[in-house]
């Protein structure tokens, strides 16, 4: 796990991870804090198969209740 510092009034980043440290290099890590939304997700890599079933989705089997692997990939949400 990395840490990836900002100040907003100057738009200066550094991050702890190697190739920031020891390159002085923008890394994928800042590309990721840069790119978050205001919910808290990150849009620095998004997925072309967000709908995509989980290989060991197991959803038929549980009467429309979403087994946790789609519930964990965001795919289905459980019931309130």
């Amino acid at each position: 796990m990395y840490a990836v510092s900002i100040d907003v009034t100057n738009e200066l980043m550094a991050c702890t991870c190697p190739h920031h440290v020891h390159r002085n290099a923008y890394c994928k890590h800042m590309a990721a804090v840069e790119n978050a939304t205001d919910d808290g997700s990150l849009t620095a890599f998004p997925s072309d198969d967000d709908d995509a079933e989980p290989e060991d989705c197991d959803c038929d089997g549980l009467n429309g209740f979403p087994c946790w692997p789609c519930v964990r990939t965001g795919r289905k949400e459980l019931p309130n």
